[in-house]
């Protein structure tokens, strides 16, 4: 009775906190996202960590819904463009590998779509041309103007992440006509 309990505590404050993260969420920021996602003729995506497994996520349902996407450090992934979108996620700002990266997409031309728990973070301020602030707790950010989480080291926006993503996806079937049966047609078949 006392684990039923705590996990009904604990899964319900987690519930709750992200009812609060999505509901803070900037609908001009959002709305300037899916306008860029959707007129992007390539996209690529890269994210370290586990904000990476949430863009990964994120990369799959934009190719099912009929995008171009590489994932940067695959073998298959090609040179960037002008023109070209790249989505990418910093949780605090400023993960010290990534300048190389932001830099490189910056000299082919790419627009980047940075999605941040910290939107001061100095990668965020220098390099995104577009960016959208997940007020969930991230790791390393600091900052007392997102929601507060009993979670560790960085899970809420990590996992707000994820499901924001996917809201994204579902928001952009109905902008762009399409069905959900079109994007499971664009799913893999050789599994």
């Amino acid at each position: 009775m006392e684990l039923e309990k705590r996990y009904r505590e604990i899964t319900g404050e987690i519930a709750e906190e992200h009812r609060k993260v999505f509901g803070l969420l900037d609908m001009e920021e959002l709305a300037a996202a899916m306008e860029a996602i959707e007129k992007a003729e390539t996209i690529f995506v890269f994210a370290a960590g586990r904000e990476g497994i949430s863009l990964r996520g994120f990369a799959m349902r934009l190719a099912h819904l009929g995008k171009k996407v590489h994932w940067v450090f695959d073998d298959t992934c090609v040179g960037i463009r002008p023109g070209d979108l790249y989505i990418t996620s910093e949780g605090f700002g400023e993960v010290g590998s990534f300048a190389y990266y932001l830099k490189k997409v910056k000299q082919a031309g790419g627009k980047i779509l940075t999605f941040t728990g910290n939107p001061d973070g100095r990668h965020v301020k220098e390099f995104a041309d577009l960016k959208v602030f997940v007020r969930a707790t991230a790791y390393l950010a600091g900052r007392d103007d997102v929601v507060p989480t009993i979670q560790m080291m960085g899970n809420q926006y990590e996992q707000h992440l994820y499901m924001l993503c996917d809201v994204i996806i579902m928001l952009l079937v109905e902008k762009m006509g399409l069905t959900y049966d079109d994007l499971e047609a664009r799913h893999r078949n050789v599994e």
